[in-house]
């Protein structure tokens, strides 16, 4: 019981880190897995986590201790958000996709995320998951969050970190990254959008009789598609850029934090 009772606080810690990883990370986040799940896989991750690293730490639940869980929450979190700014990549590009086709209006409830998501977001998301799953990356997102534990041990600094405004530049950084990949996936897609209704002025101009109202809808969903047809099978190399710059990114962050 008291060896129970001195390595509880040190499970504790790695438990609010783990837990709060999965909260957040993308596919573990998802409500399509189940509750019951997240929580067995969470806890079972973290007792394998502990059983490695938990024993060369001597933590001390006294009043500190309140800190560390709180420090170890908002460690697992932006690791998690870090990896879920990734996946949103397709979404806000899909987003935008739509937009210029006309499918803005027809957004549909998501599944996963439970919120109006974008057809052509939506559909390359699934995709995205797909090749997520097909690379094992849900196997390197928990390998990245077990390793975090080799750059930001237990008994940690993180708040150090935090007052210097590093992670804060980091995920901003980050953020504008993300934004910019996400542009340069629907630029095709709305370049091809600009030049249709360029020709529809053209026509408007030259043929008056013409409604470009009832005729352009459907020539921008047509070459819409077609386009998207087109850049489909280059859609498996681009997530694997995705992924590695989602990797490269979490490499980055834990040698920011290990600045401790």
């Amino acid at each position: 019981m008291d060896l129970i009772m001195q390595a509880f606080p040190a499970f504790l810690l790695v438990l609010c880190r783990i837990s709060a990883f999965f909260v957040v990370a993308p596919i573990f986040s998802s409500r399509m897995f189940p509750r019951t799940l997240k929580i067995g896989l969470a806890f079972f991750v973290s007792l394998i986590v502990f059983l490695t690293i938990g024993f060369d730490t001597n933590i001390v639940a006294n009043g500190d201790f309140i800190l560390a869980i709180f420090r170890e929450v908002f460690a697992g979190l932006i690791i998690g958000y870090v990896t879920y700014l990734f996946f949103t990549i397709v979404q806000i590009s899909g987003s935008l996709m739509d937009m210029q086709m006309g499918f803005g209006i027809a957004n549909i409830v998501d599944p996963i995320s439970g919120v109006s998501a974008p057809i052509i977001g939506n559909f390359k998301y699934m995709l995205m998951t797909l090749v997520f799953f097909s690379i094992n990356g849900h196997h390197y997102l928990l390998k990245a969050i077990m390793s975090s534990y080799e750059w930001l041990p237990l008994d940690n600094k993180l708040f150090k970190v935090y007052y210097g405004g590093n992670i804060t530049e980091f995920l901003t950084r980050t953020f504008a990254d993300t934004f910019m990949l996400a542009l340069q996936i629907s630029a095709p897609i709305v370049v091809a959008m600009f030049l249709t209704d360029f020709g529809l002025a053209l026509l408007t101009r030259s043929a008056p009789q013409y409604n470009v109202f009832v005729i352009g809808v459907p020539i921008k969903i047509l070459v819409g598609l077609a386009m998207l047809i087109l850049l489909l099978p280059g859609f498996g190399t681009l997530f694997q850029i995705i992924f590695d710059h989602m990797f490269a990114a979490l490499e980055k962050l834990f040698v920011i934090m290990k600045a401790t």
